[in-house]
């Protein structure tokens, strides 16, 4: 009997359920200027599965990579919906990235 379809169903959907988590929590503490930084960790993350030998450790890190570049695409999104009312908006100054001014020439990606 094989339970690894099981195991990473569930993994994918706790993966999932902490991406909502995340990308809540960062855009309010740090704001939606830092979706590079997720973004570049989840590219590292799914480039990083190719070259696990196993098929099971591979996906799981893949599925990571994809939530964290997924994510990245939400924070925009994030901010808008705080402004909206919808969420918890943080009207105290946060920090700016480093490379800010690079950052904010870049239209942030939307899936």
């Amino acid at each position: 009997m094989q339970w690894a379809g099981i195991a990473l169903g569930v993994f994918s959907l706790g993966i999932i359920g902490f991406g909502f988590y995340w990308v809540i929590k960062l855009e309010y503490l740090l704001g939606y200027h830092w979706w590079p930084y997720p973004m570049a960790l989840g590219i590292l993350m799914v480039g990083g599965s190719l070259f696990i030998p196993s098929a099971i450790y591979s996906a799981l890190l893949g599925i990571a990579g994809g939530s964290f570049i997924w994510g990245a695409t939400e924070m925009k999104e994030q901010a808008v919906r705080a402004e909206l009312g919808w969420f918890k908006f943080n009207p105290k100054p946060r920090p700016s990235p480093p490379g800010y001014r690079w950052i904010k020439k870049i239209k942030a990606p939307h899936l």
